[in-house]
Protein backbone atom coordinates (compact mmCIF):
# COMPACT_ATOMS: atom_id res chain seq x y z
CA UNK A 1 0.00 0.00 0.00
CA UNK A 2 1.38 3.26 -1.07
CA UNK A 3 1.62 6.63 1.17
CA UNK A 4 -1.34 8.02 -0.10
CA UNK A 5 -3.54 4.95 0.12
CA UNK A 6 -2.59 4.95 3.59
CA UNK A 7 -3.67 8.47 4.04
CA UNK A 8 -6.66 8.17 2.31
CA UNK A 9 -8.30 4.64 3.81
CA UNK A 10 -11.86 4.46 3.95
CA UNK A 11 -13.28 4.22 7.60
CA UNK A 12 -16.67 3.17 8.76
CA UNK A 13 -18.25 1.86 11.63
CA UNK A 14 -20.91 -1.53 12.78
CA UNK A 15 -23.04 -1.34 15.52
CA UNK A 16 -24.70 -4.00 16.84
CA UNK A 17 -25.83 -6.61 19.93
CA UNK A 18 -23.52 -8.96 20.39
CA UNK A 19 -24.80 -12.44 19.30
CA UNK A 20 -26.15 -11.01 16.27
CA UNK A 21 -24.01 -12.26 14.12
CA UNK A 22 -20.91 -9.62 14.00
CA UNK A 23 -18.52 -12.13 13.67
CA UNK A 24 -20.45 -14.00 10.58
CA UNK A 25 -20.80 -10.48 9.34
CA UNK A 26 -16.96 -9.99 9.59
CA UNK A 27 -15.90 -13.04 7.73
CA UNK A 28 -17.79 -13.05 5.12
CA UNK A 29 -16.89 -9.09 3.92
CA UNK A 30 -13.27 -10.13 5.26
CA UNK A 31 -13.41 -12.43 2.14
CA UNK A 32 -12.78 -9.23 0.09
CA UNK A 33 -8.61 -8.45 0.64
CA UNK A 34 -9.42 -4.88 0.48
CA UNK A 35 -11.66 -4.94 3.94
CA UNK A 36 -11.05 -5.35 7.43
CA UNK A 37 -14.26 -5.88 9.31
CA UNK A 38 -12.74 -5.67 12.59
CA UNK A 39 -13.51 -7.65 15.88
CA UNK A 40 -14.58 -6.08 19.03
CA UNK A 41 -12.42 -2.81 18.59
CA UNK A 42 -11.01 -0.72 21.76
CA UNK A 43 -11.33 2.70 19.17
CA UNK A 44 -13.60 4.51 20.77
CA UNK A 45 -12.03 3.79 24.38
CA UNK A 46 -8.91 5.07 24.01
CA UNK A 47 -10.66 8.26 22.48
CA UNK A 48 -12.62 8.01 25.91
CA UNK A 49 -9.92 7.62 28.10
CA UNK A 50 -7.74 10.11 26.29
CA UNK A 51 -10.50 12.58 26.42
CA UNK A 52 -10.71 12.39 30.25
CA UNK A 53 -7.37 13.51 30.44
CA UNK A 54 -8.70 16.88 30.24
CA UNK A 55 -9.74 16.49 33.76
CA UNK A 56 -6.22 15.20 34.96
CA UNK A 57 -4.81 17.45 37.64
CA UNK A 58 -1.23 17.80 35.37
CA UNK A 59 -3.29 18.55 32.66
CA UNK A 60 -5.48 21.35 34.30
CA UNK A 61 -2.36 22.30 35.78
CA UNK A 62 -0.88 23.04 32.04
CA UNK A 63 -4.13 23.04 30.26
CA UNK A 64 -2.98 22.36 26.27
CA UNK A 65 -6.44 21.39 24.80
CA UNK A 66 -4.81 21.94 21.34
CA UNK A 67 -2.33 19.30 21.58
CA UNK A 68 -4.14 16.96 23.45
CA UNK A 69 -6.99 17.46 20.41
CA UNK A 70 -4.83 16.97 18.15
CA UNK A 71 -3.83 13.56 19.83
CA UNK A 72 -7.52 12.68 19.61
CA UNK A 73 -7.97 13.58 16.42
CA UNK A 74 -5.56 10.97 15.21
CA UNK A 75 -6.59 8.20 16.71
CA UNK A 76 -9.01 6.68 14.28
CA UNK A 77 -5.98 7.14 11.39
CA UNK A 78 -2.95 5.91 13.72
CA UNK A 79 -4.67 2.84 14.89
CA UNK A 80 -5.60 1.55 11.67
CA UNK A 81 -2.36 3.38 9.66
CA UNK A 82 -0.44 0.15 9.18
CA UNK A 83 -3.28 -2.13 8.65
CA UNK A 84 -2.72 -3.49 4.45
CA UNK A 85 -6.60 -2.94 4.20
CA UNK A 86 -8.23 0.04 2.34
CA UNK A 87 -11.47 -0.03 3.87
CA UNK A 88 -11.67 -0.68 7.51
CA UNK A 89 -15.18 -0.98 9.34
CA UNK A 90 -14.93 -0.38 12.70
CA UNK A 91 -17.05 -2.45 15.40
CA UNK A 92 -17.95 0.02 18.37
CA UNK A 93 -21.26 1.44 19.64
CA UNK A 94 -20.19 4.79 17.97
CA UNK A 95 -23.63 6.48 17.90
CA UNK A 96 -24.26 6.33 21.64
CA UNK A 97 -25.15 10.31 22.86
CA UNK A 98 -21.80 10.26 24.93
CA UNK A 99 -19.60 8.82 21.32
CA UNK A 100 -21.41 11.74 19.65
CA UNK A 101 -20.47 14.51 21.54
CA UNK A 102 -16.69 13.55 20.61
CA UNK A 103 -16.75 12.35 17.34
CA UNK A 104 -17.90 15.75 15.38
CA UNK A 105 -15.44 17.21 16.75
CA UNK A 106 -12.32 14.47 16.89
CA UNK A 107 -13.60 12.49 14.07
CA UNK A 108 -11.97 14.82 11.12
CA UNK A 109 -14.22 12.91 8.13
CA UNK A 110 -17.87 11.61 7.09
CA UNK A 111 -19.26 8.59 8.36
CA UNK A 112 -21.60 5.87 7.72
CA UNK A 113 -22.49 3.25 10.22
CA UNK A 114 -23.91 -0.37 9.18
CA UNK A 115 -26.27 -1.62 11.89
CA UNK A 116 -27.11 -5.15 12.07
CA UNK A 117 -30.71 -5.94 13.58
CA UNK A 118 -31.82 -8.85 15.45
CA UNK A 119 -34.59 -9.46 17.59
CA UNK A 120 -33.81 -8.93 21.13
CA UNK A 121 -35.25 -12.10 22.56
CA UNK A 122 -33.38 -14.04 19.62
CA UNK A 123 -30.10 -12.64 20.93
CA UNK A 124 -31.26 -13.26 25.08
CA UNK A 125 -31.91 -16.89 23.47
CA UNK A 126 -28.47 -16.89 22.05
CA UNK A 127 -26.92 -15.63 25.34
CA UNK A 128 -28.73 -18.38 27.34
CA UNK A 129 -27.94 -20.90 24.83
CA UNK A 130 -24.06 -19.93 25.01
CA UNK A 131 -23.74 -19.52 28.93
CA UNK A 132 -25.86 -22.97 29.23
CA UNK A 133 -23.95 -25.15 27.27
CA UNK A 134 -20.18 -23.13 28.07
CA UNK A 135 -20.76 -23.05 32.07
CA UNK A 136 -17.88 -21.92 33.12
CA UNK A 137 -17.99 -18.54 30.69
CA UNK A 138 -20.67 -16.49 32.53
CA UNK A 139 -19.66 -17.37 36.26
CA UNK A 140 -22.19 -16.70 39.17
CA UNK A 141 -20.94 -13.39 39.76
CA UNK A 142 -23.11 -12.14 36.85
CA UNK A 143 -26.33 -14.38 39.01
CA UNK A 144 -27.20 -17.18 39.46
CA UNK A 145 -30.17 -17.74 36.79
CA UNK A 146 -31.53 -16.61 33.58
CA UNK A 147 -33.40 -13.62 34.95
CA UNK A 148 -30.32 -12.26 37.27
CA UNK A 149 -28.29 -12.34 34.11
CA UNK A 150 -30.48 -11.34 31.57
CA UNK A 151 -30.35 -8.48 33.69
CA UNK A 152 -26.68 -7.80 33.68
CA UNK A 153 -26.27 -8.23 30.14
CA UNK A 154 -29.45 -5.17 29.61
CA UNK A 155 -28.29 -3.29 32.24
CA UNK A 156 -27.11 0.33 30.85
CA UNK A 157 -23.24 -0.75 31.09
CA UNK A 158 -23.89 -4.51 29.84
CA UNK A 159 -22.98 -5.56 26.93
CA UNK A 160 -26.06 -5.56 25.32
CA UNK A 161 -27.77 -2.62 27.01
CA UNK A 162 -24.83 -0.23 25.94
CA UNK A 163 -25.00 -1.40 22.23
CA UNK A 164 -28.76 -0.95 22.47
CA UNK A 165 -28.30 2.23 23.20
CA UNK A 166 -26.37 2.90 20.17
CA UNK A 167 -28.59 0.97 17.53
CA UNK A 168 -31.80 3.22 19.28
CA UNK A 169 -29.91 6.27 19.06
CA UNK A 170 -29.37 5.33 15.16
CA UNK A 171 -32.70 6.79 14.83
CA UNK A 172 -31.61 9.92 14.80
CA UNK A 173 -28.50 9.28 12.30
CA UNK A 174 -30.86 7.67 10.04
CA UNK A 175 -28.94 9.17 6.85
CA UNK A 176 -25.98 7.72 7.80
CA UNK A 177 -27.10 4.24 8.30
CA UNK A 178 -27.60 1.19 6.46
CA UNK A 179 -29.60 -1.92 8.19
CA UNK A 180 -28.87 -5.29 7.90
CA UNK A 181 -31.00 -7.74 9.34
CA UNK A 182 -29.93 -10.67 11.06
CA UNK A 183 -32.84 -13.19 9.63
CA UNK A 184 -32.37 -11.74 5.98
CA UNK A 185 -28.47 -12.34 6.37
CA UNK A 186 -28.70 -16.39 7.64
CA UNK A 187 -31.41 -16.95 4.56
CA UNK A 188 -30.55 -14.81 1.44
CA UNK A 189 -27.33 -13.47 2.47
CA UNK A 190 -25.90 -11.95 -0.86
CA UNK A 191 -28.73 -9.16 -1.19
CA UNK A 192 -27.80 -7.59 2.45
CA UNK A 193 -23.92 -7.86 1.79
CA UNK A 194 -25.30 -5.84 -1.53
CA UNK A 195 -26.53 -3.33 0.43
CA UNK A 196 -22.92 -2.40 2.39
CA UNK A 197 -21.16 -2.09 -0.67
CA UNK A 198 -24.03 0.46 -1.82
CA UNK A 199 -23.45 2.16 1.27
CA UNK A 200 -19.05 1.88 1.16
CA UNK A 201 -19.39 3.14 -2.51
CA UNK A 202 -17.53 0.21 -3.77
CA UNK A 203 -17.82 -2.44 -6.69
CA UNK A 204 -19.55 -5.83 -5.44
CA UNK A 205 -16.84 -8.74 -4.80
CA UNK A 206 -18.01 -12.48 -5.59
CA UNK A 207 -18.15 -13.61 -1.57
CA UNK A 208 -19.14 -16.98 -1.08
CA UNK A 209 -21.39 -18.16 1.80
CA UNK A 210 -20.07 -21.36 2.76
CA UNK A 211 -16.80 -23.24 4.14
CA UNK A 212 -16.67 -19.62 6.08
CA UNK A 213 -13.49 -19.07 8.36
CA UNK A 214 -13.50 -17.70 11.90
CA UNK A 215 -12.29 -14.49 12.42
CA UNK A 216 -8.79 -13.52 11.84
CA UNK A 217 -6.98 -9.98 10.38
CA UNK A 218 -3.71 -9.65 10.08
CA UNK A 219 -2.61 -12.76 11.96
CA UNK A 220 -5.03 -11.88 14.33
CA UNK A 221 -8.23 -13.81 16.06
CA UNK A 222 -10.59 -13.72 18.93
CA UNK A 223 -9.07 -15.37 22.14
CA UNK A 224 -12.36 -16.86 23.68
CA UNK A 225 -10.37 -17.79 27.15
CA UNK A 226 -11.16 -13.82 27.53
CA UNK A 227 -14.91 -13.54 27.45
CA UNK A 228 -16.00 -17.48 27.01
CA UNK A 229 -15.77 -20.14 25.05
CA UNK A 230 -17.19 -20.51 21.56
CA UNK A 231 -18.21 -16.73 22.48
CA UNK A 232 -17.19 -15.66 18.56
CA UNK A 233 -17.10 -18.91 17.15
CA UNK A 234 -19.28 -19.33 13.54
CA UNK A 235 -20.28 -22.10 11.46
CA UNK A 236 -18.61 -22.89 8.36
CA UNK A 237 -22.10 -23.14 6.56
CA UNK A 238 -24.50 -19.67 6.93
CA UNK A 239 -27.99 -21.57 8.36
CA UNK A 240 -30.94 -20.86 10.02
CA UNK A 241 -31.10 -22.84 13.68
CA UNK A 242 -33.88 -22.59 15.66
CA UNK A 243 -33.34 -21.77 19.23
CA UNK A 244 -35.16 -24.13 22.24
CA UNK A 245 -33.93 -21.73 24.58
CA UNK A 246 -36.23 -18.97 24.22
CA UNK A 247 -38.51 -20.46 25.80
CA UNK A 248 -36.67 -19.81 29.02
CA UNK A 249 -35.97 -16.22 29.03
CA UNK A 250 -38.27 -15.06 31.92
CA UNK A 251 -41.37 -13.60 32.02
CA UNK A 252 -40.51 -10.43 33.78
CA UNK A 253 -37.65 -9.86 31.38
CA UNK A 254 -40.15 -10.15 28.25
CA UNK A 255 -42.49 -7.73 30.12
CA UNK A 256 -39.63 -4.75 30.48
CA UNK A 257 -37.95 -5.49 26.98
CA UNK A 258 -40.00 -6.94 25.07
CA UNK A 259 -41.31 -3.84 23.30
CA UNK A 260 -38.42 -2.85 21.83
CA UNK A 261 -38.48 -3.47 18.05
CA UNK A 262 -36.27 -1.86 14.99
Amino acid sequence: MTLEQKKNKKLFFLIAQPRSGNTLLASILNQNPEIACTGNSITLEIMKKLYLLKEDETFKNFPDHNSLDNVLSSVYDSYYKDWPQRIIIDRGPVLTEGNMRLMPKYFKRSYKCIVLLRDLMDVLASYIKWYTENPDAFPNKFGSNDEEKLTVLMSKDGAIGKNLTAMQNSLNYQHLCCYIKYDNLVTNPEPEIKKIYQLIDEPYYPHKFENLQQLNINGIGYDDTVLGKDMHTIRSTIQKIPNPYKDRIPKVIREKYGHIRF
